[in-house]
């Protein structure tokens, strides 16, 4: 693989999120009414505080990671990416639109995988019946599987037939395949003719996809120079009168045909016409801003018109809550270390060292990323951030900060938010919720440097915590002008403390001859270490989104009921409930459940959870029995003992997971042990189960990593 795909694959992760977010305000309108509004559409519609989660960019994310889950390699097979489907969507909320079976794609087939109907039979037309299988999605989350293998569109064709087929068939397969081909094509190819062409070579002449495509063609070489007459043609022979459904594939196809031929290879006017034409706005212009991202590059793609308002910015909303607060840059090292591991190469420095060490740590190394970082001052002063080749502290490029005017005693905050709540979000796209990122006890790194034209500043790192609000400060440093300085601070352990931020603090300590003006630099800003933290469902609080939207904070729900009540955290089932906190990366710990079972029924912690179908999870089982348990798509016990619980009793459990073991005590009296020998899961969040009916309360759960 060529290096500079890399960052090409950040460009065309990158320009999925820009499109999605253009689009995602007229999702569903029509051209007349979106002309009507807007009158001809040159930017974002909306000023989004920050933007929710979206479907369009779960899916390509959550089902890629069959990759690494596999039990297969990288030879996947559909029903890897069907277990990606049911490991990180949520029950029947958030993540996609779940419209009822029958009615959603998408919804239909995760019923269908529920009730052991495997795939691709979950997706196809002899299970589901042709409208609801070439609905849109075989297209709208396929991206990453072309940005996994560029320049390798064989592959990228096998991987997007067997991940489309999970919920689709028909036209819906086709149009995957197509959208995946075009992507992985982009990377060795800038014709768009012949990106279209490469696409089509991999789907049957004679399919309908095929055929309007190739339609849609032929109409602008006849008729090149207008995009609202192709958009008309479109509309008279493919519109959405022409086929059943909520969102059939055909006409939204024959859309992104119009806009990357009329648009010529620009950017900003490829996706500005796909906007323009309605319909599935945020799906559609998703689609092909991938291909012109890749296409192009970076350098096609305007920085303080489509980049800046993003500011790397991703929320998601599976049931993971570390893994829904997202920069781009991870994102795309993630596809990118990816990529190299398909190809069977190793990834060339210092990407190798990033994305083995420290993946989501913020280094600055994509021209123009800034990794969502925020800054903030004691006053109303403007403050500028950017990305520069200037310096750095390790690679090539960090970040600037420049403020104008600063006063002696001044703080500016240059900051990461580490955990998000409804206010931080203009809507509540998707039902997206959090668990924090950093935790009490890890330390944070990072490096610093003044240049010579700037003042002089005291700098220290600090963490802020959410619910009080204040902020904890390491010991501060006066750098020397003109050279790097490498911090370390360890955040102290906390009960009941959630961070909510990290950053530097820059205290100015003179005014200079320009008037006080605020210039440094960052890099390599990251956190590791030990974890030591304590939830106390007393101080804890149910989180109000917009519409039916509630959470239980640092909380990712699976299913179930889940609330709080005099100080305690609730949760209760019908049939089964899940719920998860804490990191997905957490490898080696120690978390001391502190609950009461309220029913009989079965009552379980879990443990090294990475999704809804893979964790393990220690408690008590009917008929007074204590186990530890593997959830492999289902639970089976790997041992248990006799214990006779009760209910109303209030009960302590320590799970102690180190490598493939896993240890559960009962208050010191009762230990049991499993070795996991089989396919062991190695790191994992921490969460709460039940099942058969139960309902168990919380009082405080404790985690200590090692």
């Amino acid at each position: 693989m060529k290096e500079k795909y890399i960052e090409q694959i950040y460009a065309g992760w990158l320009a999925k999120i820009i499109g999605i977010r253009l689009g995602a305000p007229i999702e569903g309108w029509t051209y007349e009414k979106i002309r009507e509004l807007y009158g001809e559409i040159d930017g974002y519609l909306v000023d989004y505080r920050d933007f929710a989660a979206d479907d369009d960019s779960n899916g390509p994310f959550f089902f890629l990671r069959a990759l690494e889950d596999s039990r297969h390699g990288y030879s996947i097979q559909a029903q890897d990416v069907a277990e990606a489907l049911l490991n990180y969507a949520p029950f029947e909320h958030g993540f996609f639109w779940w419209g009822g079976y029958g009615t959603a794609t998408e919804h239909t087939a995760y019923l269908n995988l529920r009730n052991s109907i495997p795939a691709p039979l979950s997706g196809s037309i002899a299970q589901n019946g042709s409208t609801m299988a070439e609905q849109i999605g075989g297209q709208i989350f396929i991206d990453t599987w072309g940005l996994v293998t560029p320049g390798n569109p064989d592959l990228a064709a096998d991987y997007a037939q067997k991940a489309a087929s999970v919920t689709h068939g028909g036209n819906g397969i086709y149009g995957g395949v197509f959208i995946a081909v075009c992507i992985s094509y982009a990377f060795i190819e800038t014709d768009i003719g012949n990106i279209i062409e490469k696409g089509l070579s991999y789907i049957p002449e004679e399919c309908e996809y095929a055929q309007a495509v190739r339609a849609v063609e032929q109409f602008y070489r006849d008729h090149p120079d207008d995009w609202q007459e192709g958009f008309q043609y479109v509309r008279t022979n493919w519109g959405y009168d022409k086929y059943p459904g909520n969102c059939h594939i055909i006409p939204n196809a024959a859309v992104i045909i119009v806009a990357l031929l009329y648009g010529k290879g620009d950017f900003s006017d490829t996706l500005n016409i796909c906007n323009m034409c309605g319909w599935d706005t945020d799906c559609n212009v998703g689609n092909l801003a991938v291909i012109m991202g890749v296409r192009g590059g970076l350098a096609g793609i305007d920085y303080s018109k489509w980049r800046q308002p993003i500011n790397d910015f991703l929320a998601c909303s599976s049931v993971i809550g570390s893994l829904n607060i997202q920069d781009i840059p991870y994102g795309a090292l993630y596809i990118a270390g990816l990529a190299y591991a398909v190809a069977g190469e190793e990834m060339p420095e210092p990407w190798r060292h990033i994305a083995e060490n420290r993946i989501d740590s913020c280094h600055f190394e994509f021209p123009g990323s800034t990794h969502a970082i925020r800054v903030r001052n004691d006053r109303s002063s403007k403050i500028h951030i950017e990305n520069t080749d200037e310096t750095a502290f390790d690679g090539s490029r960090c970040l600037k900060i420049v403020m104008n005017q600063g006063k002696t005693g001044e703080n500016v905050y240059v900051y990461k938010k580490t955990y998000y709540s409804p206010d931080d979000f203009h809507d509540s796209r998707y039902d997206p919720s959090f668990s924090p990122i950093v935790y009490p006890g890890q330390t944070i790194h990072g490096s610093v440097f003044i240049p010579e034209y700037g003042c002089n500043v005291q700098v220290s790192l600090y963490a802020k915590e959410q619910n009080s609000g204040k902020m904890f400060f390491g010991e501060s440093i006066n750098p020397d002008k003109g050279q790097w300085a490498q911090m370390n601070w360890e955040i102290p352990g906390m009960e009941g403390g959630l961070i909510a931020e990290i950053g530097f603090c820059f205290c100015i300590k003179e005014e200079n001859s320009w008037s006080g003006s605020f210039a440094g630099m960052i890099d390599s800003f990251y956190t590791d270490g030990r974890t030591d933290y304590a939830i106390l469902f007393e101080k804890e609080e149910e989180e109000v989104w917009p519409g039916l939207h509630r959470e239980i904070r640092q909380f990712t729900r699976l299913k179930g009921m889940l609330y709080l009540e005099e100080g305690q955290l609730h949760i209760s089932c019908a049939d089964f409930a899940e719920a998860y906190t804490g990191r997905h990366d957490w490898k080696d710990y120690t978390a001391t459940f502190t609950f009461t079972p309220l029913n009989a029924g079965e009552h379980m912690m879990n443990v090294r959870v990475q999704g809804a179908i893979r964790s393990y999870a220690a408690g008590f089982l009917p008929d007074g029995r204590f186990a530890i348990l593997k959830n492999e798509n289902g639970y089976r016990v790997l041992c248990e003992a006799e214990y006779s619980w009760e209910p109303e009793r209030e009960y302590t459990i320590r799970i102690r997971v180190s490598q493939n073991q896993i240890e559960a005590s009962i208050q010191d009296e009762i230990s049991i042990l499993a070795e996991d020998e089989e396919n062991p899961y190695l790191t994992g969040c921490i969460g709460v189960s039940a099942s058969k009916g139960a309902h168990t309360r919380y009082r405080r759960i404790e985690v200590k990593t090692f």
